[in-house]
């Protein structure tokens, strides 16, 4: 016989509300008592029921997008747009569930497979432990991921670590011998990826294969923000010596080294040239040179794969890996 709802209340013993919220709006319920709920879906092998999943996926056809601070950061809405165009004309709803703590991921990705009510799953810019990617394979929630990456799981991504080595080698090729890196990564402890970190380590390993050393900020980068690149930028540019160019991790920080060359009266590229990462939508608009990884394609791709998988389970563990390309504008 097979579990209830009224199961799970009782074994978590809380109220079956309390189950409902859980399943519903997991950012509502408390982190303790989430767990609780979490733990005895799982021990008892919860699923709603056929008939009730069935009928709510016919009412809504949805598709769901995961994403952390996605009103924050430009590349998460470029990646949306490139989501929404490839839905436009498919019948799909597109619903987004932003997500600012680890709490949050972690409901999210426990009770979207439970609830059943999305035909299929896009995560973005979030590491999955094998659990997570265990539960979604488990309850049949066809999932694709954007650069993040599971084994288990389709995805689209790219080489965050061969993306630094081509911000070096295009400085390098401009003939610059002292270059500095601006970064900093966003914090959510568990589900980040990394990706500046991931950036500076090609950066300075192609530097090191020409005999050079990167120069860094005297202090360790605390958020991900222009105005904390600005305090870094800062640092490189009053040095004894100071960078003829810099890489940023991704464009937003470049705005934070473009201010700080502004307040010192440098002039970009002339003093200081200034290469970004990601291509945003601004960075044409302000002449800013940076590597391009083709955001919304990557959302367009996504989809793609995600309404393949639905017409065919089996492709579930297809993975894409998109090309990056220094743009060349006016700043490096």
């Amino acid at each position: 016989m097979s579990s209830t709802i009224y199961d799970v209340a009782s074994r978590a013993g809380v109220s079956i509300a309390t189950v409902s919220r859980a399943l519903n709006a997991p950012q509502s319920v408390n982190a303790a008592t989430l767990q609780r709920i979490q733990s005895a879906i799982d021990e008892l092998g919860f699923v709603p029921k056929a008939e009730a999943t069935a009928r709510a996926r016919r009412s809504h056809r949805q598709i769901g997008v995961l994403a952390p601070f996605f009103m924050h950061y430009p590349s998460f809405t470029q990646r949306l747009r490139g989501v929404a165009a490839a839905l436009q004309d498919t019948g799909f709803e597109l619903v987004v569930y932003n997500v600012d703590t680890p709490e949050h991921v972690a409901g999210y990705l426990h009770s979207l497979p439970v609830a059943r009510r999305l035909d299929g799953l896009l995560i973005i810019s979030l590491l999955l432990d094998d659990v997570s990617a265990a539960r979604l394979l488990q309850h049949r929630l066809p999932t694709v991921m954007i650069e993040g990456v599971h084994p288990a799981l389709a995805g689209v991504e790219i080489d965050n670590v061969a993306g630094g080595r081509l911000a070096a080698e295009h400085l390098l090729a401009k003939g610059h011998a002292h270059i500095g890196f601006v970064g900093g990564d966003r914090q959510l402890p568990g589900y980040a990826i990394g990706t500046s970190a991931l950036r500076m380590e090609g950066f300075v390993t192609a530097l090191a294969r020409y005999g050079v050393t990167p120069m860094l900020p005297s202090f360790q980068p605390r958020a991900a923000t222009h105005e904390e690149a600005r305090f870094q930028a800062l640092d490189l540019m009053q040095q004894p010596v100071r960078p003829t160019a810099i890489f940023a991790g991704n464009d937003t920080l470049a705005l934070g080294v473009l201010k700080a060359a502004r307040e010192l009266g440098l002039r970009v590229p002339q003093d200081v040239a200034v290469l970004g990462f990601d291509d945003a939508d601004f960075a044409e608009y302000i002449g800013l040179s940076t590597v391009s990884q083709s955001l919304e394609e990557s959302g367009r791709l996504a989809v793609e794969i995600l309404l393949s998988i639905l017409a065919d389970p089996a492709r579930m563990g297809r993975r894409v890996q998109l090309p990056l390309q220094v743009i060349q504008r006016d700043t490096a």
